[in-house]
């Protein structure tokens, strides 16, 4: 069983950086895809970022330049650099993990954090 805990969300204002982390545990952390989404109520959660287990990473295009997302097998956690944040980033952020090729769909997923919410706001 795969378990995912996302940390490092908070309030932070327009302009600003946060780093978020997502935790997991299980030893075949390194062949797993890994993935950040986000949602927003009356939205369907989106997916923000995705990293394979050979490093190759995808962003949607709303954060490429502002977001990075990276991992260390070691330590066996993925993590989310958002730069120059926006209101329009304001949501639940959620980690979420695969034993499969990255992908942009949520369903696609089979482990989930518990998620955590990022507020961008003056």
């Amino acid at each position: 069983q795969v378990q995912l805990v996302e940390s490092g969300a908070g309030l932070v204002q327009p302009g600003g950086s946060l780093r978020l982390s997502c935790a997991a545990s299980g030893r075949t952390f390194s062949n797993y895809a890994m993935g950040w989404f986000r949602q927003v109520p009356g939205k369907e959660r989106e997916s923000v970022a995705a990293i394979n287990w050979n490093g190759s990473t995808y962003h949607v295009a709303s954060v490429k330049g502002r977001c990075t997302i990276s991992r260390d097998n070691a330590k066996n956690t993925v993590y989310l650099q958002m730069n120059s944040l926006k209101p329009e980033d304001t949501a639940v952020y959620y980690c979420a993990a695969r034993p499969n090729s990255v992908t942009t769909r949520g369903r696609d997923y089979d482990y989930w954090g518990q998620g955590a919410q990022v507020t961008v706001s003056s």
